[in-house]
Protein backbone atom coordinates (compact mmCIF):
# COMPACT_ATOMS: atom_id res chain seq x y z
CA UNK A 1 0.00 0.00 0.00
CA UNK A 2 1.39 3.15 -0.86
CA UNK A 3 2.38 5.90 1.72
CA UNK A 4 0.39 8.77 2.65
CA UNK A 5 1.17 12.22 4.13
CA UNK A 6 -1.23 13.97 5.99
CA UNK A 7 -2.34 17.18 4.35
CA UNK A 8 -2.09 19.72 7.66
CA UNK A 9 -2.70 22.73 6.19
CA UNK A 10 -6.07 21.46 5.11
CA UNK A 11 -7.00 19.44 8.51
CA UNK A 12 -6.03 23.24 9.85
CA UNK A 13 -8.31 24.87 7.33
CA UNK A 14 -10.92 22.09 8.71
CA UNK A 15 -10.92 23.10 12.03
CA UNK A 16 -11.04 25.80 11.61
CA UNK A 17 -14.18 25.71 9.62
CA UNK A 18 -15.95 23.69 12.70
CA UNK A 19 -14.93 25.90 15.37
CA UNK A 20 -16.44 28.77 13.22
CA UNK A 21 -19.67 26.74 13.30
CA UNK A 22 -19.24 26.14 17.12
CA UNK A 23 -18.71 29.77 18.16
CA UNK A 24 -21.15 30.72 15.43
CA UNK A 25 -24.09 29.00 16.95
CA UNK A 26 -23.14 30.61 20.71
CA UNK A 27 -23.19 34.28 18.93
CA UNK A 28 -20.01 34.47 19.35
CA UNK A 29 -18.04 36.67 17.22
CA UNK A 30 -14.36 36.77 18.53
CA UNK A 31 -13.15 35.55 15.39
CA UNK A 32 -14.90 37.09 12.70
CA UNK A 33 -12.13 39.97 12.56
CA UNK A 34 -14.22 43.10 14.20
CA UNK A 35 -17.30 41.64 11.24
CA UNK A 36 -15.05 42.26 8.47
CA UNK A 37 -15.75 38.06 7.76
CA UNK A 38 -19.63 36.93 9.17
CA UNK A 39 -19.04 33.35 10.12
CA UNK A 40 -21.83 33.06 8.15
CA UNK A 41 -20.72 34.21 4.90
CA UNK A 42 -18.58 31.06 4.20
CA UNK A 43 -18.20 28.71 6.84
CA UNK A 44 -20.16 26.20 5.64
CA UNK A 45 -18.46 26.37 2.56
CA UNK A 46 -15.29 25.62 4.32
CA UNK A 47 -15.87 21.81 4.29
CA UNK A 48 -17.42 22.06 0.70
CA UNK A 49 -14.31 23.33 -0.72
CA UNK A 50 -12.04 20.60 1.51
CA UNK A 51 -14.11 17.53 0.20
CA UNK A 52 -13.86 18.59 -3.46
CA UNK A 53 -9.88 19.53 -3.32
CA UNK A 54 -9.87 15.81 -2.13
CA UNK A 55 -12.15 14.56 -4.80
CA UNK A 56 -10.08 11.77 -6.81
CA UNK A 57 -10.88 10.91 -10.62
CA UNK A 58 -10.35 7.37 -10.45
CA UNK A 59 -13.42 7.18 -8.43
CA UNK A 60 -15.63 7.88 -11.49
CA UNK A 61 -14.44 3.95 -12.72
CA UNK A 62 -15.84 2.53 -9.62
CA UNK A 63 -19.14 5.25 -9.31
CA UNK A 64 -20.61 1.78 -7.04
CA UNK A 65 -17.81 1.29 -4.23
CA UNK A 66 -17.13 5.07 -4.19
CA UNK A 67 -20.82 5.79 -3.62
CA UNK A 68 -20.84 2.43 -1.04
CA UNK A 69 -17.70 4.30 0.56
CA UNK A 70 -19.71 7.20 1.11
CA UNK A 71 -22.68 5.76 2.82
CA UNK A 72 -20.43 3.91 5.56
CA UNK A 73 -18.21 7.15 5.61
CA UNK A 74 -21.57 9.60 5.85
CA UNK A 75 -24.63 7.86 6.02
CA UNK A 76 -24.29 4.96 8.23
CA UNK A 77 -23.00 7.28 11.56
CA UNK A 78 -25.42 9.99 10.54
CA UNK A 79 -28.31 7.61 10.86
CA UNK A 80 -27.25 5.98 13.82
CA UNK A 81 -26.80 9.29 15.76
CA UNK A 82 -29.60 10.40 14.25
CA UNK A 83 -31.76 7.75 16.07
CA UNK A 84 -29.80 8.15 19.20
CA UNK A 85 -30.80 11.94 19.58
CA UNK A 86 -34.25 10.94 18.22
CA UNK A 87 -34.49 8.43 21.14
CA UNK A 88 -32.52 11.01 23.66
CA UNK A 89 -35.36 13.51 22.58
CA UNK A 90 -38.37 11.16 23.55
CA UNK A 91 -36.82 10.73 26.94
CA UNK A 92 -36.19 14.26 27.47
CA UNK A 93 -39.83 15.18 26.62
CA UNK A 94 -41.22 12.65 29.17
CA UNK A 95 -38.29 14.59 31.41
CA UNK A 96 -40.26 18.30 30.40
CA UNK A 97 -38.44 19.24 27.83
CA UNK A 98 -40.34 20.79 24.53
CA UNK A 99 -37.17 20.18 22.14
CA UNK A 100 -37.25 18.21 18.89
CA UNK A 101 -39.77 16.80 17.02
CA UNK A 102 -41.19 12.90 17.50
CA UNK A 103 -39.31 9.32 16.50
CA UNK A 104 -41.50 8.44 13.02
CA UNK A 105 -40.33 7.15 10.04
CA UNK A 106 -39.91 10.57 8.53
CA UNK A 107 -38.06 12.02 11.22
CA UNK A 108 -35.47 9.33 11.00
CA UNK A 109 -35.10 8.63 7.66
CA UNK A 110 -36.87 11.39 5.63
CA UNK A 111 -36.03 14.75 7.57
CA UNK A 112 -32.39 14.55 7.58
CA UNK A 113 -32.70 14.93 3.45
CA UNK A 114 -35.14 18.02 4.47
CA UNK A 115 -33.26 20.33 6.54
CA UNK A 116 -32.47 17.99 9.46
CA UNK A 117 -33.29 19.92 12.44
CA UNK A 118 -35.76 16.90 13.26
CA UNK A 119 -34.20 16.27 17.43
CA UNK A 120 -31.88 19.62 17.66
CA UNK A 121 -29.68 18.46 19.94
CA UNK A 122 -27.48 17.22 16.29
CA UNK A 123 -29.17 19.87 13.81
CA UNK A 124 -25.50 20.98 12.42
CA UNK A 125 -25.22 17.80 11.22
CA UNK A 126 -28.49 18.87 8.39
CA UNK A 127 -24.72 18.94 6.56
CA UNK A 128 -24.05 15.34 5.99
CA UNK A 129 -26.35 14.30 4.03
CA UNK A 130 -26.38 17.62 1.95
CA UNK A 131 -22.53 16.33 1.51
CA UNK A 132 -23.68 13.18 0.77
CA UNK A 133 -25.75 13.99 -2.37
CA UNK A 134 -23.40 16.71 -3.35
CA UNK A 135 -20.90 13.65 -3.61
CA UNK A 136 -23.30 11.39 -5.91
CA UNK A 137 -24.00 14.78 -8.17
CA UNK A 138 -20.21 15.52 -8.75
CA UNK A 139 -19.29 12.26 -9.30
CA UNK A 140 -22.25 11.28 -11.55
CA UNK A 141 -22.20 14.43 -13.75
CA UNK A 142 -18.51 14.39 -14.22
CA UNK A 143 -18.89 10.64 -15.92
CA UNK A 144 -21.60 11.91 -18.30
CA UNK A 145 -19.41 14.95 -18.80
CA UNK A 146 -16.11 12.90 -19.15
CA UNK A 147 -18.22 11.32 -22.04
CA UNK A 148 -18.48 14.06 -24.47
CA UNK A 149 -14.75 15.73 -22.92
CA UNK A 150 -16.97 18.39 -21.57
CA UNK A 151 -15.00 17.50 -17.98
CA UNK A 152 -12.48 21.06 -17.80
CA UNK A 153 -12.34 21.86 -14.53
CA UNK A 154 -13.18 25.36 -15.11
CA UNK A 155 -16.08 24.65 -17.53
CA UNK A 156 -17.32 22.57 -14.70
CA UNK A 157 -16.75 25.76 -12.06
CA UNK A 158 -18.39 28.29 -14.17
CA UNK A 159 -21.52 26.07 -14.91
CA UNK A 160 -22.19 25.30 -11.20
CA UNK A 161 -21.36 28.99 -10.41
CA UNK A 162 -24.08 29.82 -12.65
CA UNK A 163 -26.54 27.26 -11.67
CA UNK A 164 -25.73 29.10 -8.13
CA UNK A 165 -26.12 32.08 -8.66
CA UNK A 166 -29.66 31.56 -10.49
CA UNK A 167 -30.68 29.79 -7.37
CA UNK A 168 -29.63 32.37 -5.24
CA UNK A 169 -31.82 34.57 -7.37
CA UNK A 170 -34.37 32.77 -7.61
CA UNK A 171 -34.36 32.80 -3.32
CA UNK A 172 -34.63 36.01 -3.30
CA UNK A 173 -37.74 36.00 -5.37
CA UNK A 174 -39.41 33.73 -3.46
CA UNK A 175 -38.89 30.86 -5.45
CA UNK A 176 -37.12 28.08 -3.19
CA UNK A 177 -39.14 27.21 -0.79
CA UNK A 178 -40.72 23.99 0.61
CA UNK A 179 -39.66 21.36 -1.05
CA UNK A 180 -37.69 23.16 -3.48
CA UNK A 181 -35.16 23.99 -1.00
CA UNK A 182 -33.72 20.48 -1.24
CA UNK A 183 -32.27 21.48 -4.78
CA UNK A 184 -31.55 24.90 -4.16
CA UNK A 185 -29.68 23.72 -1.03
CA UNK A 186 -28.06 21.61 -3.30
CA UNK A 187 -27.15 23.96 -6.56
CA UNK A 188 -26.55 26.34 -4.02
CA UNK A 189 -23.60 24.91 -2.28
CA UNK A 190 -22.47 22.61 -5.36
CA UNK A 191 -19.70 25.45 -6.31
CA UNK A 192 -18.02 25.11 -3.11
CA UNK A 193 -17.37 21.92 -3.86
CA UNK A 194 -15.85 22.70 -7.30
CA UNK A 195 -14.12 25.25 -5.89
CA UNK A 196 -12.20 22.74 -3.99
CA UNK A 197 -11.61 20.91 -6.91
CA UNK A 198 -10.54 23.78 -8.84
CA UNK A 199 -8.16 24.87 -6.45
CA UNK A 200 -6.08 21.63 -6.12
CA UNK A 201 -6.09 20.98 -10.17
CA UNK A 202 -5.64 24.53 -11.08
CA UNK A 203 -4.63 27.48 -8.87
CA UNK A 204 -2.95 26.10 -5.82
CA UNK A 205 0.28 25.67 -7.77
CA UNK A 206 -0.26 29.57 -8.60
CA UNK A 207 -0.89 30.30 -5.28
CA UNK A 208 2.85 31.61 -4.38
CA UNK A 209 2.16 35.02 -3.66
CA UNK A 210 3.87 36.42 -0.54
CA UNK A 211 1.80 36.66 2.86
CA UNK A 212 2.18 40.65 3.18
CA UNK A 213 0.64 41.12 -0.27
CA UNK A 214 -1.98 37.92 -0.32
CA UNK A 215 -3.56 39.51 3.04
CA UNK A 216 -3.80 42.70 1.98
CA UNK A 217 -5.47 42.06 -1.25
CA UNK A 218 -7.56 39.92 -0.01
CA UNK A 219 -9.11 42.24 3.07
CA UNK A 220 -9.16 45.32 0.83
CA UNK A 221 -11.34 42.94 -0.97
CA UNK A 222 -13.32 42.11 2.04
CA UNK A 223 -13.58 45.47 2.87
CA UNK A 224 -14.84 46.87 -0.21
CA UNK A 225 -17.68 44.06 -0.54
CA UNK A 226 -18.42 45.21 3.02
CA UNK A 227 -18.88 48.56 2.19
CA UNK A 228 -20.80 48.09 -0.95
CA UNK A 229 -22.66 44.95 -0.91
CA UNK A 230 -24.81 45.75 2.35
CA UNK A 231 -25.34 42.13 4.71
CA UNK A 232 -23.08 39.38 4.05
CA UNK A 233 -24.63 36.85 6.04
CA UNK A 234 -26.79 33.95 4.75
CA UNK A 235 -28.53 30.54 5.62
CA UNK A 236 -26.67 28.14 3.41
CA UNK A 237 -29.50 25.22 4.96
CA UNK A 238 -32.67 27.20 4.29
CA UNK A 239 -31.26 29.03 1.21
CA UNK A 240 -32.18 32.31 2.77
CA UNK A 241 -31.15 35.83 3.94
CA UNK A 242 -29.62 36.84 0.82
CA UNK A 243 -29.40 40.87 0.97
CA UNK A 244 -26.61 41.42 -0.72
CA UNK A 245 -28.14 40.53 -4.06
CA UNK A 246 -27.26 36.50 -5.98
CA UNK A 247 -23.25 37.36 -6.94
CA UNK A 248 -22.39 38.76 -3.59
CA UNK A 249 -22.75 35.56 -1.51
CA UNK A 250 -20.02 33.51 -3.55
CA UNK A 251 -17.68 36.94 -3.59
CA UNK A 252 -17.63 36.37 0.43
CA UNK A 253 -17.08 32.66 0.31
CA UNK A 254 -13.72 33.26 -1.98
CA UNK A 255 -12.31 35.94 0.25
CA UNK A 256 -13.48 33.96 3.45
CA UNK A 257 -11.68 30.78 2.30
CA UNK A 258 -8.93 32.63 0.58
CA UNK A 259 -8.53 34.56 4.34
CA UNK A 260 -8.19 31.30 6.83
CA UNK A 261 -6.68 29.06 3.76
CA UNK A 262 -3.67 31.02 4.25
CA UNK A 263 -3.58 31.35 7.56
CA UNK A 264 -3.63 27.50 8.19
CA UNK A 265 -0.63 27.44 5.84
CA UNK A 266 0.90 29.91 7.92
CA UNK A 267 -0.30 27.37 11.26
CA UNK A 268 0.38 24.18 9.25
CA UNK A 269 4.13 25.31 9.26
CA UNK A 270 4.33 25.77 12.75
CA UNK A 271 4.35 29.48 13.03
CA UNK A 272 6.12 29.17 16.42
CA UNK A 273 3.40 27.29 17.48
CA UNK A 274 3.69 23.74 17.17
CA UNK A 275 1.67 22.57 19.66
CA UNK A 276 -1.04 24.45 19.03
CA UNK A 277 -1.33 23.59 15.26
CA UNK A 278 -0.81 19.85 16.27
CA UNK A 279 -4.19 20.42 18.67
CA UNK A 280 -6.00 21.90 15.64
CA UNK A 281 -4.95 19.46 13.31
CA UNK A 282 -6.57 16.57 15.64
CA UNK A 283 -9.82 19.36 15.54
CA UNK A 284 -9.23 18.65 11.66
CA UNK A 285 -9.71 15.13 11.62
CA UNK A 286 -12.71 14.77 14.20
CA UNK A 287 -14.62 17.64 12.45
CA UNK A 288 -17.56 15.21 12.02
CA UNK A 289 -17.94 14.21 15.53
CA UNK A 290 -17.83 18.24 16.60
CA UNK A 291 -20.53 18.85 14.00
CA UNK A 292 -22.79 15.96 15.48
CA UNK A 293 -22.46 16.49 19.34
CA UNK A 294 -21.14 20.37 19.95
CA UNK A 295 -24.74 21.48 20.68
CA UNK A 296 -25.50 18.29 22.71
CA UNK A 297 -22.24 19.32 24.32
CA UNK A 298 -23.60 23.24 24.71
CA UNK A 299 -26.48 21.14 26.35
CA UNK A 300 -24.72 19.28 28.68
CA UNK A 301 -22.99 22.57 30.48
CA UNK A 302 -26.62 24.31 30.55
CA UNK A 303 -27.68 21.16 32.46
CA UNK A 304 -24.68 21.66 35.18
CA UNK A 305 -25.77 25.64 35.58
CA UNK A 306 -29.30 23.96 36.16
CA UNK A 307 -28.82 21.83 38.59
CA UNK A 308 -26.40 24.04 40.00
CA UNK A 309 -29.13 26.55 40.00
CA UNK A 310 -31.74 24.25 41.81
CA UNK A 311 -29.29 22.69 44.37
CA UNK A 312 -27.34 26.00 45.43
CA UNK A 313 -27.95 29.57 45.65
CA UNK A 314 -25.67 30.39 42.49
CA UNK A 315 -26.73 30.80 38.95
CA UNK A 316 -30.27 32.23 40.67
CA UNK A 317 -31.01 33.80 37.14
CA UNK A 318 -30.85 30.79 35.20
CA UNK A 319 -34.17 30.70 32.80
CA UNK A 320 -35.03 27.40 33.42
CA UNK A 321 -37.94 27.81 31.26
CA UNK A 322 -35.96 28.66 28.33
CA UNK A 323 -33.98 25.69 29.41
CA UNK A 324 -36.23 23.37 28.53
CA UNK A 325 -37.93 24.98 25.74
CA UNK A 326 -34.90 26.88 23.49
CA UNK A 327 -31.70 24.36 22.20
CA UNK A 328 -30.31 27.90 21.35
CA UNK A 329 -30.63 29.19 25.23
CA UNK A 330 -27.27 29.57 26.42
CA UNK A 331 -26.39 30.80 29.81
CA UNK A 332 -23.84 33.50 30.94
CA UNK A 333 -23.18 33.78 34.58
CA UNK A 334 -22.69 36.88 35.42
CA UNK A 335 -24.14 37.94 32.27
CA UNK A 336 -20.33 37.44 30.87
CA UNK A 337 -19.81 37.32 27.30
CA UNK A 338 -16.54 35.26 28.16
CA UNK A 339 -18.61 32.45 29.95
CA UNK A 340 -19.21 31.68 26.26
CA UNK A 341 -15.56 29.90 25.92
CA UNK A 342 -16.87 27.21 28.42
CA UNK A 343 -19.51 26.11 25.86
CA UNK A 344 -17.05 26.64 23.16
CA UNK A 345 -13.94 24.76 24.69
CA UNK A 346 -16.88 21.96 25.43
CA UNK A 347 -18.37 22.18 22.43
CA UNK A 348 -14.88 20.98 21.23
CA UNK A 349 -13.47 18.68 23.61
CA UNK A 350 -16.83 16.47 24.05
CA UNK A 351 -17.06 15.71 20.83
CA UNK A 352 -13.39 14.72 20.66
CA UNK A 353 -13.58 12.72 23.58
CA UNK A 354 -16.94 10.91 22.06
CA UNK A 355 -15.12 10.44 18.74
CA UNK A 356 -11.86 8.93 20.70
CA UNK A 357 -14.31 6.29 22.43
CA UNK A 358 -16.75 5.39 19.40
CA UNK A 359 -13.41 5.35 16.87
CA UNK A 360 -12.75 1.48 16.97
CA UNK A 361 -16.59 0.70 16.61
CA UNK A 362 -17.20 2.75 13.77
CA UNK A 363 -14.10 1.28 11.57
CA UNK A 364 -15.00 -1.71 12.59
CA UNK A 365 -19.17 -1.53 11.67
CA UNK A 366 -17.26 0.14 8.42
CA UNK A 367 -15.59 -2.98 7.47
CA UNK A 368 -18.28 -5.24 7.99
CA UNK A 369 -20.30 -3.07 6.06
CA UNK A 370 -17.94 -2.92 2.80
CA UNK A 371 -17.09 -6.55 3.56
CA UNK A 372 -13.66 -5.90 4.90
CA UNK A 373 -12.42 -3.68 2.08
CA UNK A 374 -11.30 -0.48 2.29
CA UNK A 375 -13.53 2.01 1.56
CA UNK A 376 -12.53 5.62 -0.40
CA UNK A 377 -12.02 7.78 2.66
CA UNK A 378 -10.08 7.06 5.74
CA UNK A 379 -11.96 9.14 7.74
CA UNK A 380 -15.90 9.60 8.46
CA UNK A 381 -15.55 13.39 7.02
CA UNK A 382 -15.23 12.53 3.92
CA UNK A 383 -13.63 15.19 2.76
CA UNK A 384 -10.62 14.80 5.37
CA UNK A 385 -8.65 12.04 3.68
CA UNK A 386 -4.65 11.45 4.00
CA UNK A 387 -3.45 12.45 0.10
CA UNK A 388 -0.08 11.30 -1.39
Amino acid sequence: MAAYKENRELRILSAVGIILVAAGHLGYNLFDLGGLFPYYSFHVFIFLFVSGYFYRPEAEKRIGSYLLGKCVTLLLPYFLWNLFYGVLAMLLRKAGFSIGQELSVYTLLIAPFDGGHQFMYHFPSWFVPVLFLIEVINVLMRKVLSLFRLNSEWLIFAGTLLLGIATVWMAIGGHVWGLYKIPGRLLFMLPGYELGRLYRTKLERHDLLPDGPYFLIVIGLQVLITIFGGGLAFSAVWVTSFGSGPVVPYLTVLTGIAFWLRVSKLLAQGGGMPYFSDQLVLIGRNTYAVMMHHIFAFFLVKSVFYVVSVLTPLCGEFDAAMYFSEINFIYLPGGAEAGKWIYLLAGIGIPLLIAGLTGRAWRRLGRLVTGGGDSDDRSREGNLRKIK
